[in-house]
This record gives structure tokens, sequence and C-alpha cells, in this order.
């Protein structure tokens, strides 16, 4: 009876073990953020752009068309991202809301960013580069000193950065090639630079060599890792290696679709390109009066474009690496803009607007083993993204997230898909659906309208919205889903 007993145990035991065996591993994710990536690249439709690498990914992947930032400027839209939480107070909408919100709050009360859910789940996590606000992922003012203040105390085992000549983070991604930096001398410097030098003549270069060395560490170690890969480029200054420049003829290169103001639409829900106009030696200033000269439009736009093509370059690198490794068999790959960028289209050189130019960015997905090559037109947003890897990582989806997973998106189910997506900014809510772009500005005690329609072009011409009263009706009743009382 005893060594029946014993017998049932060891047979129970060596079945559980062999269950787990059979159990998958739990994937890997590698996460590569870029900075103001609005969608134009070579597989959103736009052939005048070099972007062979990112276009190769989302050949294998799905490439979401209509995918919108909760907030359009970076620090605030990484929150927003890491938390899978929409906006609920004004400092959530600051670059520094990570910091308010997680950084210098007692460690209780921090909200879990998706990352350090990972990381409780057996992940082990490493940031190289941007991927909450601040550059190198530490707490410290522009002309400061590195400090040790991690800006995501709770989510990293590793967070790294490669400075080279420029001494810190801040310094990196403001930095010219002989370098200097845009801090340092006060903001006199052009908003461009076209440079003989390597790719690891800019920062982006030295993030890919890193990541490529962490990759092979982390092929050693044996359990499941998230990589957090944060590129700069492009944003300002849109600095990069002149072989990158060469791929394009300025001459060639389309000018903004819309140069004016649209119709209809207040002064106020655009603004005065302050960002852009801080690079004093800029060769014009930007202003709603009226737009920059055609043929520095075209150069501001190259240098955008070059951006784009060299740090597609460096994508390409970690991709190649990936893959020479063998991770890309059980590796999700994802790649995220943080939000869009006018390119004087409405007269504006910058993001921080609630139109779409600003609000739409690069979003491609690709998980192993899933049919790729498919482009998805739902709306989607960026808090969508903690409830998907949630589940795509064989986690509890967390019930406190506002996003949903876009697993049923990706696997074919999304009949049901609730095609909406808000944004906040400049007092203003928007709400995205597949036909309207709807806003509603809080100014002066007052609700102001503005609405775009989108069946008819994706270029904001035309303000609708006071010829259309009964359809402004109906889209509140939707819109107020997404009011967070953040304004009122």
């Amino acid at each position: 009876m005893r060594y029946s007993v014993l017998f049932l145990i060891v047979l129970i035991f060596t079945g559980c073990s062999s269950q787990k065996e059979k159990d998958p591993p739990k994937p890997n994710i590698l996460f590569i953020s870029i900075d103001d990536l609005r969608a134009e690249l070579g597989c959103y439709g736009k052939d005048y752009i070099k972007s062979p690498n990112l276009d190769k990914l989302a050949s294998e992947g799905i490439l979401f068309t209509k995918h919108f930032a909760q907030v359009p400027t970076c620090g605030a839209s990484r929150y927003s991202m890491l938390t899978g939480k929409l906006p609920r107070n004004k400092n959530d909408l600051l670059n520094d809301a990570s910091v308010i919100n997680i950084t210098h709050r007692p460690k209780e009360e921090r909200p879990m960013t998706f990352i350090k859910y990972l990381r409780q789940n057996g992940y082990y996590t490493v940031g190289i580069g941007k991927i909450s606000h601040y550059p190198d992922g530490y707490v410290y003012k522009y002309l400061e000193p590195k400090s040790n203040v991690r800006e995501l105390p709770d989510s990293w085992d590793e967070m790294l950065f490669d400075s080279g000549k420029w001494g810190t983070g801040h310094n990196a991604f403001f930095g010219f090639a002989d370098g200097s930096n845009r801090n340092a001398k006060k903001n006199m410097v052009k908003p461009y630079e076209m440079a003989e030098v390597s790719d690891t003549g800019y920062v982006d270069g030295l993030t890919a060599n890193l990541a490529i060395e962490k990759l092979r560490e982390l092929k050693e170690k044996g359990k499941p890792f998230f990589l957090g890969v944060g590129f700069f480029k492009p944003h300002l200054p849109f600095n990069s290696p002149k072989k990158y420049w060469d791929m394009y003829d300025e001459e060639k290169l389309p000018l903004a679709p819309v140069r004016k103001i649209p119709e209809n639409t207040d002064i106020a829900s655009l603004h005065n390109s302050g960002e852009f106009n801080s690079y004093r030696l800029g060769d014009e200033k930007a202003s709603l009066k009226g737009s920059v000269s055609e043929a520095y439009e075209r150069k501001l736009r190259h240098a955008y474009f070059a951006c784009i093509s060299y740090v597609d370059a460096q994508v390409g690198k970690v991709l190649d690496e990936l893959k020479r490794l063998g991770l890309d068999k059980n590796t999700i790959v994802i790649v995220w803009g943080d939000h869009g960028w006018h390119l004087g289209d409405q007269l504006v050189w910058g993001k921080h607007t609630i139109f779409e130019r600003a609000l739409k960015s690069t979003l491609i997905v690709k998980v192993p083993n899933r049919k790729g090559g498919i482009k998805n037109e739902n709306i989607v947003s960026s808090i969508d993204l903690y409830p998907s890897i949630s589940e795509l990582c064989g986690l509890e989806v967390p019930s406190f997230t506002d996003g949903k997973s876009l697993v049923p998106v990706l696997e074919g189910r999304d009949s049901t898909w609730d095609n909406k997506a808000f944004s906040y900014f400049r007092k203003g809510i928007s709400m995205r659906t597949p036909e309207y772009h709807f806003i509603v500005y809080f100014r002066n005690g007052k609700k102001v309208y503005e609405l775009y329609d989108h069946t008819k072009s994706d270029i904001e011409l035309v303000n609708i919205a006071p010829d259309n009263p009964h359809l402004v009706d109906s889209l509140l009743t939707l819109w107020e889903k997404g009011n967070t009382r953040i304004y009122n």
C-alpha cells in the first residue's frame, strides 16, 4: 500500500513536470519607440520616403493605419501609453507627467506601468534611450550632470544609454555632429544639420549598437525579456548623416498639402510653432500669418525625411541582429511613434495640437507565427498597447486600463471593435471615428466645436461643425465616453 501511494505521488509530480515542459515559453518583447514619427513611411503609401526596414517589418506584421496618441506631446503621450490610461488631470498633459505621477510618488501610490507589470511576472526588463520622457531615463535638468534618479524607478532591471561625445542624455538628444548641443549654445543653432559622419556621428547610431550588444546578452540569460529601445530622430533638431540626405531630391519633394488655416477654424486651435522657432538660427520663422517659403519648406521636409531614413537604418540593424540570434522566432516586435507632427500643415511646424497631423502616428506590430502584411484600418489608441502586451504574454489583462487589447484585431476577430480614439490638449478633447474627427474645446466657459469629415478627405481643410448642428449633437453623445472631466 505504501509503495502504491509513493508511486502515485511520483506519477503526479512527473506528470506536472512534463506538462510544465510542454508549456510554450513566454514571448520576448522588443519595443521600439521613435520620437515625433508621424505615419509617413513607404509602408503608409508615401513612396517618396525611403524607409525599407520599417516597410519590411510592416510586410511581416500588421500596420495600423489609424493609430492615435492620447496627448500630442512626448512625455504625456508616453505616460498615457505606459499606464494604459486616459488623462485624468492637467498634470497628465505635461512632459513631466511620469515624474509627477511616478518618480516623486510614494512607492505604494505609483501607477503600474506595463513594463513594471511584466517585470513582476518574470520578465527581465531593459530600457535603452527614450522610453518615458527623459532621454536616458534619468531625471535631471538640461544643463545638469546626469542624476541617479530613474524616471520609472520600479520598471527596469537595467536602464542604459551611450551618450558618446555629448556626455549626457539631454546633450545627446539635442546634439550636433561636433559634440555641441542646442542647450549649451542657448538655442543659437539651426533646426537641421547634414554632416559627413557615420551613423554613430549622431546618437541614434550608438543606441542601435547598444541594443545589439544587449540582445546578445539577453539571449544567454534564459529568461523572457522586454527590451525597450528609444530612438530620438526625427525629433528636432533634424540632424542626420549626409548619406541619408543624399537619398532625396529636394526639388521633387511634395509640399504640405494644406498650407493654410482650415476654414471656420479658430486660430486658438493652432499655435505659432514656438518649439521650432526656438532654434534661433533658422532660415525663416514660422507663423500663422502665412507659410514659410516653398524653398525653406522643402529643405525642412528634406531634413525630416532624412532623419526618418537614418532612424530606419538603425531599426534595421537591431532587427537584423534579432534574426541572426534566432530570437525573432519568439519575440514580439512593436514599433511605436509617440505622436505625429505638422510639417507645415495648417501653417504649424510641430506637434501640440489635436489636429490629425499631431495625433496620428506610426504603429507596427509583428507577432511570431501570425499572418503578416496586413494593413488594419481600425481606429486604435496608444493606450491599447498595455492590455495587448499583457494578453500576448499570457498575463491577466489589468482591469484598470482604459485601453482595449488588440489581440482580436491581430487575429482578425475585430468585427465588434469600438472604433473610437480620444485625445487631449489645448483645452480640448478630440474624438476620432472612422468617418469624423470631432473636437470639443473649453473656452471662456463655453464649448466650441470643430468637426472634420474624413469620408471626403484625410486633409483637414474645413470645419463643418457650424453647418451641421444635428451631427454635432449626435457625436456629442459618443464623445462623452472620452470626457474625463479634465477641463470641467
